[in-house]
């Protein structure tokens, strides 16, 4: 016991480190530069710089030879001398073309997001919930006026709208617990897409810092922390479209720095029925800095949105001629939401490798969403629309210490260990039945939700020779509280539960430029609230078991392939319906899947990438033939060629495709697939860009989202299960002008 806790202390407290090497990576301006891959080409050590440009390099030696990378500058390389661990060096990087030769495979797990931000950089997004379209295997869809959430399917999940992705904004969390609507309710809406610095992803339950949600993957996008320009662009399409944007430095000293940016986004959509869409964005964020001391950002923004909806359709209205692709039953639907938030985030370096970062947020959020799915089968008088709303408040912070130079003996590692809570505070959480959004004609759930989460993980790295280990946990607390305001006497319902994750992930580097991993690990996502007290807090933090066997190899400087095989099993859990106010039951389910990925450059004004998904996913508790999972794709795949430089033409063409799949659970009810090309071409000239936004190129007849739904029109005798569908947009054409200064 004594020697457990020699080493339990001689760890938290970082024992003497290894020889390393220290410094600050910057450009050729002074700036300092984030996020900088430092990487140790004789031992394969790698680091990564802080936000004030610095990092350390542990376990570094005279002659080890040295690589210096980020995205949009020349990779330097550097031959360590005696000098150089005596005190600390500065590296300058020189701007250069984005390219994948600035891509260095380090021998972490996270190496596919470094890859990735390529596509981002060289093809920039439209729309905030575009970016998610960048990992690799996620598919979006919008079936709601453009203001409600999109739809996600990621690893055969029909994730609905976050379930199953945990998506987090510099770290605040963008899913929503016991939501109006739905479990894991994620609306990016309230990002700029201009704002967006880069996106960092994984998939599979493999990361101690991630947690509820995090089953299928997790996505962090993280924002711009300063401005190298002012931007004004304005957008104006076909469909009523108007888009203005604004990004403003106000703040540029040596120390600190302020931006401003604001968006107006309007559009009526190709439906019969306008949708008379409009958001408004806002955000301001202000940086100070004390060069390898710390770092301290506040960042405050706010959303606003209003849409009218046509909803989903059912495919016999058309085919009886009633309505065309863009009509509707019920044009009624839409709704109204909002989002402010402000955040803290404070990065201290400690020295030796150590660092402590903490953020902060709070947030309000209100959501009012109209819809209609079945007509008129429950009130053929009245007919079935619902309203769900919602009123919160959520408040959380969490505190990292990191440790990328740690020994505990012969044994050097890195390691990271945090805490942290979140509270959730959801008045007036209701399901109604209404009219035309005016009438309220009976309220049929209607309650109070107060729900808390605190965790605290650890996770360590430890390098032996071409081997990397990774082990981690991570302990998550939950307490859920609901009031019932439907009940005649006050009905507070209260339950507890835990959740235990370990996870161990291993990766494997016989070459510079070959890594072979090997992930596992237990997630989980919470259920409702409203779940939780129904069932009496039994199995309603359903686990998820996972196992990734993968390469990434880069056998050309401008060449990176990647091919996974993933397994991932789900234990039972209790599915809260908000769009009817009831518990389902759902059994166990098992996804088993390969992915494959090529990223080319062959030349530097020519990028090409692809990736394709495969997945075979069942119900392990029912019979062979009933046991399909709805809406859950096999087989997707999306890619894209980009060409030109910032001066002159440039431009590209996206693709996306997912297969036909099951609608319900005997597949006697399939969801059509569909195949879908972007275009954009731009011309720039000194500090003015023009170009042309291209949707749907070449004009695909295709279903943006779908559902097996049982409804009933006005004059139908009886009900009528089948595929009830939101069209996706057709040929859609906008021009775009944008100058900085």
């Amino acid at each position: 016991m004594k020697y457990y806790m020699t080493a339990f202390c001689m760890l938290f407290m970082g024992a003497v480190a290894a020889q390393n090497l220290k410094g600050k990576l910057m450009d050729e301006s002074g700036s300092p530069l984030e996020d900088a891959g430092v990487f140790n080409k004789t031992s394969g050590q790698h680091s990564h710089t802080d936000g004030t440009g610095h990092f350390v390099l542990d376990r570094t030696t005279v002659n080890d030879t040295v690589y210096f990378s980020r995205l949009g500058y020349a990779t330097q390389t550097k031959v360590v001398r005696p000098a150089d661990l005596e005190g600390s060096i500065t590296i300058v990087l020189q701007e250069s073309a984005i390219s994948l030769d600035q891509v260095v495979l380090v021998s972490g797990v996270d190496t596919m997001s470094k890859v990735v931000d390529v596509d981002v950089k060289t093809n920039p997004v439209k729309s905030s919930q575009e970016i998610l379209r960048k990992v690799p295997g996620l598919i979006i869809g919008q079936h709601a006026g453009g203001g409600k959430a999109e739809q996600l399917f990621l690893r055969g999940f029909d994730v609905d709208h976050g379930t199953d992705v945990a998506i987090n904004v510099d770290g605040m969390p963008v899913n929503m617990v016991s939501h109006a609507h739905g479990q894991g309710y994620a609306d990016l809406h309230f990002v700029i897409p201009e704002t967006i610095e880069n996106v960092n992803f994984g998939k599979g339950p493999y990361y101690a810092d991630q947690g509820n949600f995090n089953t299928a993957g997790y996505v962090n996008l993280k924002l711009r922390k300063s401005l190298d320009e002012s931007i004004l662009s304005a957008e104006v399409g076909q469909y009523g479209t108007r888009r203005f944007m604004g990004m403003f430095n106000l703040i540029d000293h040596q120390n600190s720095n302020a931006f401003l940016a604001s968006e107006l986004y309007l559009t009526d959509g190709p439906f019969d029925s306008p949708q008379h869409f409009n958001r408004i964005n806002i955000l301001g964020r202000y940086r100070y800095a004390l060069p390898g001391e710390q770092e301290l950002m506040l960042t405050a923004s706010h959303f606003s949105s209003k849409w009218d909806a046509s909803g989903q359709i059912p495919q016999r209205a058309i085919d009886q001629g009633l309505i065309g692709r863009f009509g509707a039953i019920d044009d009624t639907e839409g709704g109204q939401t909002s989002r402010t938030n402000f955040v803290l985030n404070h990065n201290k370096i400690l020295g030796m490798g150590r660092s402590l970062n903490t953020m902060a947020f709070v947030s309000h959020y209100d959501f009012e969403l109209y819809s209609n799915f079945t007509y008129f089968l429950e009130d053929p008088v009245n007919g079935d629309q619902i309203k769900q709303y919602e009123d919160r408040l959520l408040a959380g912070a969490k505190t990292e210490f990191k440790n990328n130079s740690a020994s505990l003996g012969d044994l050097h590692f890195k390691y990271n260990a945090g805490i942290g809570f979140r509270y959730d505070n959801v008045d007036d959480n209701q399901l109604s039945h209404t009219a035309n959004r005016q009438e309220l004609l009976e309220r049929l759930a209607y309650g109070d939700v107060d729900e808390v989460n605190s965790y605290a993980f650890a996770g360590g790295i430890v390098k032996s020779g071409k081997f990397t280990f990774e082990p981690g946990v991570r302990l998550d607390y939950f307490r859920f509280d609901y009031i019932d305001k439907m009940s005649e006497l006050y009905d507070s319902q209260s339950e507890e539960k835990v959740a235990f994750s370990p996870k161990f992930n291993m990766v494997y580097s016989p070459t510079e430029n070959t890594r072979l991993f090997l992930k596992s690990g237990i997630g989980f996502h919470s259920n409702d609230t409203r779940v939780v007290v129904a069932n009496g807090g039994e199995e309603i933090l359903p686990a998820a078991y996972g196992v990734d066997l993968g390469t990434i190899l880069k056998p050309m400087d401008k060449l990176v392939l990647n091919a996974t095989l993933w397994s991932l099993f789900l234990d039972q859990e209790f599915v809260y319906v908000g769009d009817a106010g009831i518990v389902e039951p759902s059994g166990k389910t098992r996804r088993m899947g390969l992915e494959v990925g090529a990223r080319y450059q062959p030349l530097d004004w020519l990028y090409i990438y692809s990736d394709a998904n495969y997945t075979h996913a069942r119900s392990t508790e029912e019979a062979d033939g009933a046991d399909y999972i709805p809406l859950a794709p096999d087989f997707t795949m999306a890619g894209g060629v980009t060409l030109g430089s910032n001066q002159g033409f440039s431009g590209g063409l996206n693709y996306r495709y997912i297969d036909d799949r099951p609608g319900n659970e005997d597949n006697s009810i399939v969801a059509e697939g569909y195949f879908v090309t972007d275009a954009t071409l731009n011309y720039s000239v000194n500090n003015w860009t023009f170009g042309l936004i291209v949707e749907n190129l070449f004009d695909a007849e295709w279903n943006e989202t779908q559902f097996a739904t049982e409804s009933r029109l006005f004059d139908e005798p009886e009900a009528v299960e089948e595929i009830h569908f939101t069209p996706g947009t057709p040929f859609y054409l906008r021009g775009k002008i944008t100058v900085t200064f």
